[in-house]
């Protein structure tokens, strides 16, 4: 029996939860925003009428205020957010006990076994719809499709409250088309690849051969050749796929980094928390990737092998110290800094040590790490910190002038619990 799944995708979930809670939104030009006294002043979501005139997700509050002085900001409500998508989870359970969440907004179901129940996959999508806008006020969009991948992309095409169908049928001329970037797990360098080699559209990509894909991205190559080509099995693939590709972090402190010891105390607060929750997912990574952008937001962007994995918070914050210090200067303040973890592999426990390791510094390390994850579970992640951390997390990211006041936070690089 083939396979009947729906992709949902709430409409501009954040506004529309603002718009619930405070209906005198409705209608206006509105959006979900950072707080900018914090420099933390992006875009987060945007009401339908502020998406007409041009505010974009991901963009800063004066560019979207250029375009509509009258903007009215409401600063986001995570408790509220996660309330509402319990609410739609709800709901989705009537129809299938089936679901796979894909962040807090968006979920796949399974309907194939509620047909006989509750109709065909647009009809069940149509009454979906129909509960989550007369229950909770807010609207959905749905994808129809055989396989995970083509249902997604139903979901993205027609917004807001609309339900797209794509059949074995008709995938051809409404998936073919598209950008490549529009399928799932494209990103910006998957798709700059694809470009230089001629591949523009999904169309293109299912004419290319797999062999050459595969030369160009290993297996994610070959996963990506049957995604285009609207394969049954990418409903396998996808749960075969790790969903989690890097993990990184990153902070924009109150005040523009000007030295190398304040941004050596940033680094090590993002490793920890990078390192983490690494081992809190049980990966290790054996790439090291740097952002910095500076007062006048210019982006550099650089990365490092490993020669062994690692999820070590010390080790992935020197590797990044390295960076930063070969490929700049701190010639122009530090606005932005983020640092992550990429080639992720499962994390077995038992540790790959060098020849030269004669201390065992990785197992002393490793049992580190485990005293620290253990005690963090126990009392919160705040209860333990580094030394070289510690002055900054109690003056909330922000370096003091007063008198007395220590002149170097840490000793670059060995700063330790």
């Amino acid at each position: 029996m083939e396979r009947i799944i729906l992709h949902s995708d709430l409409n501009n979930f954040f506004a529309s939860v603002e718009a619930v809670k405070n209906p005198a939104l409705r209608g206006k030009c509105f959006a979900v925003a950072g707080d900018p006294e914090k420099r933390h002043g992006i875009i987060l979501a945007k009401s339908n009428e502020a998406k007409k005139l041009g505010i974009r997700t991901g963009e800063t509050i004066w560019q979207a205020r250029e375009k509509c002085p009258e903007l009215l900001l409401v600063p986001p409500d995570m408790k509220a957010y996660h309330n509402y998508s319990a609410k739609v989870h709800q709901i989705y359970r009537r129809f299938t006990d089936i679901i796979e969440p894909f962040g807090i907004d968006e979920a796949w179901l399974d309907v194939t076994g509620s047909t006989r129940l509750f109709g065909c996959g647009p009809k069940i999508a149509h009454e979906i719809r129909k509960c989550i806008r007369e229950e909770l006020g807010m609207t959905v969009s749905i994808g129809v499709s055989y396989n995970k991948i083509f249902a997604k992309l139903g979901s993205d095409l027609k917004k807001p409250d609309a339900t797209t169908v794509i059949s074995k049928e008709n995938f051809k001329k409404i998936v073919h088309p598209l950008p490549v970037s529009d399928l799932l797990f494209v990103g910006r360098s998957t798709r700059e690849k694809l470009h230089q080699n001629g591949i523009y559209t999904i169309g293109q990509l299912a004419d290319t051969n797999p062999e050459f894909l595969k030369r160009l991205f290993g297996k994610m190559g070959l996963m990506l050749h049957q995604y285009a080509i609207g394969a049954d099995s990418a409903n396998q693939i996808l749960s075969e796929l790790p969903t989690v590709q890097s993990v990184s972090n990153s902070v924009t402190p109150a005040k523009d980094l000007c030295t190398m010891e304040e941004i050596w105390t940033q680094m090590l607060m993002l490793a920890e928390h990078v390192a983490s929750r690494l081992r809190e997912k049980k990966l290790s990574g054996t790439l090291i990737t740097l952002h910095v952008r500076d007062h006048q937001f210019r982006s550099t962007n650089r990365q490092r092998p490993l020669s062994l994995p690692t999820n070590n918070a010390m080790e992935i914050a020197q590797t990044a110290l390295s960076l930063f210090q070969e490929h700049y200067d701190l010639s122009a303040p530090v606005r932005c800094l983020g640092l992550g973890v990429a080639k992720l592999q499962p994390d077995s426990g038992d540790l790959q040590l060098t020849l030269w390791d004669l201390e065992n510094h990785r197992l002393r390390d490793q049992s580190l790490d485990h005293a620290v994850d253990h005690l963090r579970d126990r009392y919160g992640f705040n209860c333990i910190v580094r030394a070289g951390c510690l002055y900054q997390q109690l003056k909330n990211y922000t370096i003091s002038n007063e008198p007395g006041a220590p002149s170097s936070l840490c000793t670059l690089p060995g700063c330790h619990i």
